[in-house]
């Protein structure tokens, strides 16, 4: 069956669509792993946080007495600034470490992409269909999923911590009281890592399953493959348009490098191969070659220019069969060419300047070298053999 534009959509994402995706916004991520991670964070940054406050706080203190005794105004003034920066100075690590986990936290996830779509006003963000679709639909149950999932970990941690606290409470009458503070600070603390790592293995796999979903919605049919291939190929009439541009563009230049060429070989009504000659060179190169109509078309333009055409039907052939345009001729050939640029000489130095000639010489070893017009012969039933490919020779 045809693919169509409705077609059912069952191939993975391929790299251009996830790149789309990626620069609107649609990146998977669980805001579940920063929170987490945040709570980690905070429980190591809390303590530091708390003992410095804790000393800024009985410096301050100390001053309220000296103040309370010589009242000054500036002094309460100056007072107040020191205890706003004790306080801004005791909160800024942990302001600063939340941000920079929050931060690596959609790092990992994909890193941080700016895109405005996802905040533009649209009115599927609005539609109550889609979200009560996703609440009643897996999403919901996935959602209630992790509450239970965070629920049981809290409770988990609590219990593990609140057998401490019980015997802190039968035993607080004979301790000091910076040791019943500490033991608290530290079941707490405890207790909000136990579920704080709780929660991490949960935000993995709450990762996983919003990949899995935004995967499943980038899946692509086999007709949106094709257009996104065509997409990036370009269509193929344009391509066919610029395809034979190009060709008439080499072509065109080729006509007017046989109009400088040393000699035009001919086959001479079949091929046609153009040569040129020069020290800089390290051996003659071809410059034009045809067959047919452009055969035909580069002896007229070697005629109108007084470019010397010389009938060698081995030689004409081979060259055309083994050599592109721009490259110099196989050394197999170099003897065969040789005497070809010499009789052109030895015409120049006569005074004669264009024409056809057929100078009879020696047929050149081309044994190996692909010809033009020749047959490739295959055995056939019989014994006998049998001409595929190749063209018609002259």
């Amino acid at each position: 069956m045809a693919d169509s534009p409705g077609g059912e959509k069952t191939e993975k994402p391929t790299p251009q669509r996830l790149k789309k995706a990626r620069g609107e916004g649609q990146i998977p991520r669980t805001q579940e792993l920063g929170t987490w991670m945040g709570a980690v964070a905070a429980s190591f940054l809390l303590p530091m946080m708390a003992s410095s406050s804790f000393e800024a706080a009985g410096q301050l203190f100390g001053q309220i007495g000296q103040i309370a005794r010589t009242p000054d105004v500036s002094a309460i003034e100056h007072l107040l600034g020191e205890a706003l920066s004790s306080f801004l100075g005791a909160a800024l690590p942990l302001a600063a470490g939340v941000l920079v986990v929050g931060v690596m936290s959609s790092a990992v996830q994909g890193g941080v992409v700016f895109a405005s779509k996802p905040v533009k006003p649209s009115f599927s963000k609005i539609n109550p269909f889609p979200g009560l679709k996703r609440m009643f639909g897996g999403h919901g149950l996935w959602e209630v999923t992790k509450a239970l999932l965070k629920t049981i970990a809290i409770a988990v941690a609590i219990l593990l911590t609140v057998s401490d606290v019980k015997a802190l409470v039968a035993s607080s009458g004979s301790m000091p009281l910076s040791v019943v503070a500490g033991v608290f600070t530290d079941s707490a603390l405890m207790m909000i890592r136990v579920a704080a790592l709780t929660g991490l293995v949960l935000a993995v796999a709450d990762y996983a399953v919003v990949r899995f979903q935004q995967m499943k919605k980038l899946k692509m049919s086999h007709y949106e493959i094709k257009q996104e291939h065509k997409q990036q190929e370009g269509d193929p009439h344009v391509k066919g348009h610029r395809r034979a541009v190009a060709l008439a563009q080499a072509r065109n230049r080729m006509m007017t490098d046989v109009t400088t060429a040393d000699v035009l070989l001919t086959n001479p009504t079949h091929v046609a191969v153009a040569l040129k000659y020069s020290p800089a060179f390290g051996a003659p190169k071809v410059v034009a070659k045809g067959s047919g109509e452009v055969a035909r078309r580069l002896r007229e333009l070697a005629a109108e220019h007084g470019v010397p055409q010389v009938r060698d039907i081995p030689l004409a052939r081979a060259l055309h069969g083994s050599c592109d345009i721009g490259q110099e001729i196989p050394p197999q050939l170099f003897t065969a060419v040789a005497r070809v640029l010499a009789f052109v000489m030895q015409l120049g130095l006569k005074g004669v300047k264009g024409g056809v000639h057929q100078p009879g010489f020696t047929p050149p070893d081309t044994e190996g070298l692909p010809v033009a017009g020749r047959r490739r012969a295959t055995p056939v039933a019989g014994g006998g053999t049998g001409a595929v490919g190749g063209v018609a020779a002259a």
